[in-house]
């Protein structure tokens, strides 16, 4: 999986911080974002502090989130790295089904396609 780099300003870090702190959900609106996300609390010890990055991380099934809570993102092409991600917030069942049904109903797939909100992570 590719490196990206990221920028969080210190009004997104102070907004960010101040969901953590009130426990309200953090939605990631992209595969790009959670990335972001889950990399900069890890980097700063669980809370997020305003900088720029480059993020690595692969994240697949068995990563515990410790940012996200809900991820908008598109319908990703099978066997890629970002179902991968998908899998891990979803729950490899969930998101089997998930996938099943949009074949079933030819739901368009990859960057211009149809899109998922997943309000909830883990297996199921």
């Amino acid at each position: 999986m590719d490196a990206e780099r990221y920028e969080i300003s210190a009004d997104a870090a102070r907004s960010l911080n101040r969901a953590l702190d009130e426990q309200h959900a953090i939605v990631a609106v992209g595969t790009t974002s959670v990335r972001t996300l889950e990399s900069a609390i890890l980097a700063g010890n669980g809370r997020f502090v305003a900088g720029h990055g480059e993020t690595s991380i692969f994240i697949t099934p068995g990563f515990t989130f410790r940012a996200v809570d809900r991820l908008l993102t598109n319908f990703h092409l099978p066997e890629s790295t970002l179902l991968m991600l998908v899998s891990a917030f979803a729950g490899i069942e969930t998101t089997r089904n998930v996938y099943a049904e949009a074949i079933r109903a030819r739901y368009l797939f990859y960057s211009y396609g149809d899109c998922m909100l997943i309000t909830t992570k883990g297996s199921y």
